[in-house]
């Protein structure tokens, strides 16, 4: 076993919904078909991720009616290749590969 940090894993990203939102920008209703999730649940995930600077929203009319878009922000990104870096030293090395010396980046 390695010195993984369990407790630095990124409690806002470490959610299969929100995991899923920050994919790519959307509207919100294309996030809640895409999640599989009520309105009000896509809601609270939403905010969270919005509250933590991961996702930014915009919101605007088409044909109008009013539309909210969410995006990954540049903090969302920096933290997202934080999270997958730190789960990536859960990993033992390949043959012929050095483990990394800082999951964080």
């Amino acid at each position: 076993m390695t010195d993984f940090d369990y407790a630095a894993i990124d409690e806002i990203l470490h959610s299969r919904v929100r995991l899923s939102i920050i994919a790519k920008t959307a509207d919100f209703a294309t996030v809640r078909d895409a999640t599989k999730t009520t309105d009000g649940n896509a809601s609270i995930h939403l905010r969270k991720l919005e509250d933590a600077g991961y996702v930014a929203m915009q919101k605007r009319f088409v044909a109008r009616k009013p539309q909210t878009l969410y995006s990954l922000t540049e903090l969302g990104r920096r933290a997202l290749l934080a999270y997958v870096a730190h789960l990536e030293a859960l990993l033992p090395p390949s043959r012929g590969e050095t483990p990394p010396k800082d999951a964080t980046r």
